[in-house]
């Protein structure tokens, strides 16, 4: 026999609401399954307007609980109750008629953000990117330059070679998230029946792989004017743009003044379930629009993803220095332990991502990883409380730490505490 938990509760009153939706289509009133699902959400998070430190019992961190520190990426953060509410309360019309008017504001606004004519809503980043290089790379076997560590390249699966036969030609990602413009010169390719042509190039604000770093401003002046002189576009990987725009204190339409086009992630940084925005020109957007519907990604009422979106530009938005803030805190505590097995370049956290260094002859990132997700008795009574935190090993001396909406100041005191402690704990060569 199998005790029936709080999530076995939840499912089964979901599961009720919805045979009583279905009895209700029966009488000729439809109740959508997705406002269903909210309203559940909704219910249950009624009671406050605050995110609730997450524990294995689904209360707080006292009374025997666990405190639970996800910071493995933006993307685990949990939207509030009151961005919930946007959700339901949006109102909803038929986007491929161009009548959603949800949709339509946070388009408007997103466009005019980024300084562009026209913006897409889409399902995902990596979608946002794809449908990018496809609008621009128009002739197969066009190849499309980028480096060697971006995300396009290394972490949506192919899909530019897959889906459109463009090809990338990469090249080694500097320290800083830029590459080398002189090599960047030597590969562009021109027309010529023996070879491919380039078609565009891709750069990323901030650069995941470089640890959240932000692309320098004259950097980027730079490579704009050399594109310039050789009609090449620039297509932006935004995901992570507007914490790019806190870190410099510079608008996000000067800091792609010179691309053609940029994706904006919504679910990372400023927090929503789900969802990405495509701006350019209005010609290119038509082609996306195009694009999207080819992939798949065009929605009946998508107004439900954009009314939290609209949401997060006005609320989240205006608190991303607080996630950097949280990291630079999470840094100096590991570099002040002065400890040869792990390190950090405190210099390089830039935004709201910190990459830790392992020394391999102590302990690998995957140890580092296990251990953080493991309370002792011992630990118990140091810190006062159980606390797991999850982090993400990126290479084999690596691993990285995301903060986010859902991370609260107490959150990343318990986490400094817990880093500190198993710092000092596996700060011992491995015995050979």
């Amino acid at each position: 026999m199998r005790l029936v938990d709080k999530s076995d509760m939840q499912i089964g009153t979901i599961y009720c609401l919805r045979r009583c939706c279905k009895w209700y289509k029966k009488a000729f009133l439809y109740v959508p399954d997705i406002c269903v699902l909210n309203a559940f959400i909704l219910y249950k998070d009624s009671n406050t307007d605050k995110h609730v430190p997450k524990t294995d019992s689904g209360e707080g961190s006292g009374g025997g609980g666990v405190r639970v520190v996800d910071v493995r990426s933006d993307i685990t953060s949990q939207p509030s109750p009151a961005m919930r509410r946007t959700i339901m309360e949006a109102v909803l019309g038929a986007d491929p008629y161009g009548e959603d008017p949800t949709v339509n504001a946070l388009q408007k606004r997103g466009a005019s953000l980024l300084g562009k004519e026209a913006a897409l809503i889409v399902p995902s980043g990596t979608m946002a990117n794809l449908i990018a290089v496809l609008s621009h790379c128009e002739r197969r076997g066009c190849e499309v330059i980028l480096g060697d560590l971006s995300h396009i390249h290394l972490h949506e699966h192919t899909g530019t070679t897959q889906v459109g036969s463009v090809y990338p030609r990469t090249l080694r990602n500097q320290p800083d998230g830029t590459f080398n413009l002189k090599e960047f010169l030597e590969a562009v390719r021109s027309e010529d029946f023996h070879s491919s042509r380039t078609a565009l190039v891709c750069i990323e604000n901030t650069h995941s792989m470089a640890g959240g770093k932000v692309l320098p401003m004259d950097w980027m002046d730079e490579l704009g004017a050399m594109c310039k002189k050789l009609n090449l576009p620039i297509h932006m990987d935004g995901a992570r743009l507007l914490n790019a725009s806190v870190a410099l204190k510079e608008l996000p339409s000067r800091m792609v003044r010179d691309c053609t086009s940029v994706s904006l992630c919504l679910n990372k940084g400023l927090g929503t379930p789900v969802g990405s925005l495509l701006a350019g020109p209005s010609e290119f957007i038509y082609k996306a629009r195009s694009i999207r519907q080819m992939l798949g990604g065009e929605m009946g009422q998508p107004g439900i993803i954009a009314a939290p979106g609209l949401y997060a530009l006005d609320h989240v938005y205006p608190r991303l220095h607080e996630d950097h803030e949280h990291i630079q805190i999470i840094a100096r505590a590991v570099a002040g332990c002065g400890s040869p097995a792990i390190t950090c370049d405190l210099e390089s956290a830039h935004t709201n991502i910190l990459m830790l260094n392992c020394n391999m002859a102590y302990l690998t990132p995957q140890q580092l990883c296990q251990r953080m997700e493991e309370v002792t008795e011992e630990e118990m009574a140091v810190m006062g409380e159980r606390v797991v935190a999850k982090m993400s090993p990126v290479n084999l001396t690596t691993v990285r730490l995301v903060t986010h909406l859902s991370i609260t100041p107490e959150d990343v005191k318990a986490l400094v505490v817990k880093m500190v402690y198993v710092i000092k704990e596996l700060g011992k060569p491995k015995s050979t």
